[in-house]
């Protein structure tokens, strides 16, 4: 004869009858969340009627959370027994119907999103509803025949309307909240997508702007309240990178690492600064997935576990090239000859040829006098450079004054000007037109025909030397008289 160490059957039912009886008492008597002594169960409520099934169960059905391993979870096979705090589990297969069977779609999508959203829930009116759902779909009465009270525990259905009346009765926000985690399931299940979203400006180093990360769900729509965690490389998130009293920028003032939480559109906005040329932008969360699976006790009596391990990684990414400065070149030329004309002084502005042009910085190109910035070109070529201009930008070239010999055609209210575009990594070549004086070559004398100036060459005369001018033709005026009187007298 074999000796059995198990305690008898009969005392072990009366002692799960005597615990029974008073977690059953205390189930009524309790109407906040209710600390069982059983450690395996975490937080939720427990019916005050059983579910009529063979043998009748002598308290009424647990709808909530247990704690395995330390960890909360949620348990399948409406029924089986329920996991002790220590129990083992392996990983299990695809989550399945009671019955075996597979799940559809829509159900299954539906299960994972809560279980990623209320997986860790603290709140007992959250915790009954999932629990509530969960066997609603996966204990789900194929017939009428699977809630016949002859069935015994293993072959028994979740009769939910029953034990949605059982919560509507004692807690009704655990009711409400039935209704609206459906409802919100609905909407928002997977599979989710992700993007990030890069400035439509050019970006500019030390400069923040705004990126955006967008989570949409399997109907296109944005999702709120999801953690994103962002990862800049070459760059820092948040403001500005601050300046230090000797005026460095530090950017490394600024995080490397964030995670905030999507707005009502399912958007997470953020200030990128890049720190080197080719900014990046990665983004990482938890999405569900498109089915959840779950874990199998290694006594196989025992109800499934199915947590947050559902879920699945999304990443996506963005990157940008920080915009390269780019430069103007600028030649002086004669009108006439097309040679370069040196030491003319050329402002450089924007657009509207009156403020001035931005450098890479995006600081203003000004002089001490705070009027746009001048250039001098150079004497042998009649050229001049102008460097790290920011790009694109639509930039003018104003003659500030005109050389020598070219003053005549020169018109303070309109002065030459040449303008473009200066584009990233490129030179923009542009050049400034001036007219030069005209002189004539011969003075007329008498009759004889006017000979125009054709020369280039300007003519100017000082004060003292108009004076000496004078006086020699007054001179010459009584010379000639004399002559004159002279021969009369012979």
């Amino acid at each position: 004869m074999r000796w059995s160490t198990r305690p008898r059957a009969g005392r072990r039912a009366l002692t799960g009858l005597v615990a029974a009886a008073l977690l059953g008492a205390l189930s009524v008597t309790v109407a906040t969340p209710v600390a069982f002594a059983a450690k395996q169960e975490g937080i939720g409520y427990r019916t005050k009627d059983p579910q009529k099934m063979t043998p009748l169960p002598t308290t009424g059905n647990w709808l909530g959370s247990y704690i395995v391993g330390g960890q909360q979870v949620f348990c399948v096979s409406f029924q089986l027994k329920a996991p002790d705090s220590d129990e083992k589990y392996r990983p299990g297969d695809e989550l399945l119907t009671k019955w075996g069977t597979k799940l559809p779609a829509d159900q299954a999508a539906n299960i994972s999103y809560l279980l990623l959203r209320y997986g860790d829930t603290k709140k007992p009116d959250e915790a009954a509803a999932l629990a509530h759902l969960l066997h609603s779909w996966t204990a789900a009465p194929r017939t009428p025949a699977d809630l016949d009270p002859a069935l015994t525990y293993d072959k028994i259905g979740y009769d939910a309307p029953f034990h949605l009346a059982q919560l509507q009765d004692q807690h009704p926000d655990a009711a409400a909240a039935v209704a609206r985690l459906r409802t919100e399931a609905e909407a928002n299940r997977g599979p989710w997508t992700a993007s990030v979203t890069t400035p439509k400006d050019p970006q500019y180093p030390g400069e923040a702007a705004e990126w955006t990360v967008t989570v949409k769900n399997a109907k296109g729509r944005g999702v709120p309240d999801v953690p994103v965690k962002l990862t800049a490389t070459a760059a820092t998130l948040g403001d500005e990178p601050t300046t230090d009293t000797a005026g460095n920028s530090s950017p490394q003032a600024a995080a490397k690492d964030v995670t905030l939480k999507t707005d009502t559109d399912g958007v997470v906005r953020v200030k990128l600064t890049p720190t080197g040329d080719q900014p990046k932008l990665a983004a990482a969360l938890s999405a569900p997935a498109d089915r959840p699976y779950v874990r199998v006790p290694v006594d196989t009596e025992k109800q499934r576990v199915v947590s947050t391990g559902g879920e699945k990684e999304l990443t996506t990414q963005g990157v940008v090239n920080v915009a390269k400065p780019g430069q103007v070149k600028v030649t002086k030329t004669d009108a006439n000859t097309g040679k370069g004309v040196g030491g003319a002084v050329l402002r450089i502005t924007g657009k509207d040829k009156t403020s001035a042009a931005l450098g890479q910085d995006g600081k203003p190109l000004t002089g001490a006098d705070g009027k746009p910035a001048v250039v001098t070109t150079d004497r042998t070529t009649g050229g001049v450079t102008v460097e790290n201009l920011r790009a694109p930008q639509d930039i003018c070239v104003v003659e500030a004054g005109p050389p020598p010999g070219y003053t005549n055609a020169y018109d303070p209210k309109n002065p030459p000007s040449a303008c473009g575009t200066v584009k990233p990594g490129e030179t923009l070549t542009l050049t400034v037109v001036n007219k030069p004086n005209e002189v004539p070559r011969a003075i007329p004398a008498g009759d004889a025909p006017v000979v125009q100036a054709r020369g280039v060459v300007e003519t100017s005369y000082s004060t003292p030397g108009l004076a000496g001018l004078g006086l020699l033709v007054l001179l010459g005026a009584g010379l000639a008289g004399f002559a004159a009187r002279r021969a009369s007298r012979r």
